[in-house]
C-alpha cells in the first residue's frame, strides 16, 4: 500500500499559477511507480491531466492541459509536482495524484490515491 499526500492547492486568479506536490505517507517511496494526476469537478467524471513515469524520462498529457501544465518528478526527494500556469476557470476542480506501476491515462487503472488538494480559480 502506497498512501499518497497532494498539496499546493488554492485560490488562483484566472491567468495565474499553482503548483501541486505529491508525495507519499511518511516512510513510503515512489521512486520505482509512474505518477498520475487526475482532476473532478463538481457533477463530472474524474479526468486524466497528466503522467510520469517512475525515470521521469516519459510524460503525457491531457490537451486541454498540453502547453499549460508541467509534471515533473524528483525521486530523490521521492516528490511529484505539477506546475499549473495560464490557469483557467474550467480548470477548477479537485487534483488527485495516483501511482501505479505502469503510465496511463485511465484511472481505474492506478491502484494508489490521495485525498486530492482543491484549485479554484476565480475569473
Amino acid at each position: 500500500q502506497v498512501q499518497l499526500v497532494e498539496s499546493g492547492g488554492g485560490l488562483v486568479q484566472a491567468g495565474g499559477s499553482v503548483r501541486l506536490s505529491c508525495a507519499p505517507a511518511s516512510g513510503r517511496t515512489f521512486s520505482t511507480y509512474a505518477v498520475g494526476w487526475f482532476r473532478q469537478a463538481p457533477g463530472k467524471e474524474r479526468e486524466f491531466v497528466a503522467a510520469i513515469s517512475w525515470d521521469g524520462r516519459r510524460t503525457t498529457y491531457a490537451d486541454s492541459v498540453k502547453g499549460r501544465f508541467a509534471i515533473s518528478r524528483d525521486n530523490a526527494k521521492n516528490t511529484v509536482a505539477l506546475q499549473m500556469n495560464s490557469l483557467k476557470p474550467e480548470d477548477t476542480a479537485r487534483y488527485y495524484c495516483a501511482a501505479d506501476h505502469i503510465l496511463q491515462s485511465d484511472p481505474g487503472g492506478y491502484d494508489y490515491w490521495g485525498q486530492g488538494t482543491q484549485v479554484t480559480v476565480s475569473s
